[in-house]
């Protein structure tokens, strides 16, 4: 494993722990999370992108984040467009010039929201391949977990027995 994949995957899981993330992981709840850490709001917004083209734009002012993300998939997809985009704001990454051509996204959504946005639809440069690895990791550690943590201890006793066999649990 590359360098760079063990330090964004030691920052992931840092960052889920900090945030506090509970399983089952809900993206809306991270997003809501991580915009109150950063002091900025992430608006998630379902729009049914052009086909072919981008599956998730994310666009950012000084006060809000904003990630519009292809509302004609699966809820899953939907999922890991959001992280994609959400790599792209935990990396910094710049703006790729492409926001004077981006689809009208209607009246609510007037041309001065965009300050600075990334919108892609491959993953050659190594941006795209860092967001798509923050989006990958997310999602396969909240499987891991999901999976392997429990809902509800059949028996409240069991819970200090179950806690010391298996302290691995979350985000570790």
């Amino acid at each position: 494993m590359p360098v760079r994949e063990r330090e964004l995957r030691r920052y992931c899981k840092r960052l889920l722990r900090r945030l506090d993330i509970q399983p089952p992981l809900r993206v809306d709840e991270l997003c809501r999370k991580l915009g109150e850490q950063r002091g900025k709001p992430i608006r998630l917004v379902p729009w049914a992108l052009p086909i072919p083209g981008p599956f998730g734009l994310w666009m950012s002012r000084p006060d809000i984040e904003c990630i519009f993300y292809q509302r004609e998939t699966t809820r899953v997809h939907q999922d890991h467009i959001i992280l994609h985009e959400i790599g792209h704001i935990l990396a910094d990454h710049q703006d790729d010039g492409g926001s004077s051509d981006l689809p009208d996204l209607g009246p609510d959504y007037p041309g001065d929201l965009v300050t600075r946005g990334l919108r892609r639809t491959c993953y050659t440069e190594d941006y795209e391949h860092e967001a798509e690895l923050v989006a990958t990791i997310i999602q396969e550690w909240a499987t891991v977990i999901d999976y392997t943590t429990p809902r509800e201890p059949e028996d409240s006793s069991l819970s200090p027995l179950r806690s010391a066999l298996h302290p691995r649990w979350g985000w570790t």
